[in-house]
């Protein structure tokens, strides 16, 4: 069996958009708590998380996401998804959150934060 991979490509950008993180992978219990790591420092006022190369959303990344949004709110940072593969749209649907976080078709929606 492969190791579960989370690839995160970080696009800053100094124009005033958002900086944008691709995700590609798993957002998974077995990798959140590298997501975590890598995306919790970030202090750009406006990140849009790319989801369309997630292949699997589980409910431990689904924790993550709230965690990151929760952290990055507090921080006075906006955080939007953008993206989301069926299954992570499903994923979110049923744990609730496309009313709490703002989810987007696509970046280039999200950008506009």
């Amino acid at each position: 069996m492969q190791p579960v991979k989370l690839e995160i490509q970080l696009e800053e950008n100094l124009n005033g958009k958002p900086s944008v993180a691709k995700l590609d992978g798993k957002l998974a219990l077995e990798t959140v708590s590298q997501f975590l790591q890598t995306m919790r420092p970030n202090a750009a006022p406006n990140l849009v998380l790319d989801m369309s190369g997630v292949a699997f959303l589980d409910s431990a990344g689904v924790g993550a996401l709230v965690q990151l949004f929760v952290h990055r709110r507090n921080q006075s940072q906006k955080f939007a998804l953008a993206a989301l593969t069926p299954q992570g749209l499903a994923v979110m649907q049923v744990a609730g959150l496309l009313k709490l976080m703002p989810v987007f078709g696509t970046v280039a929606e999200a950008s506009q934060l």
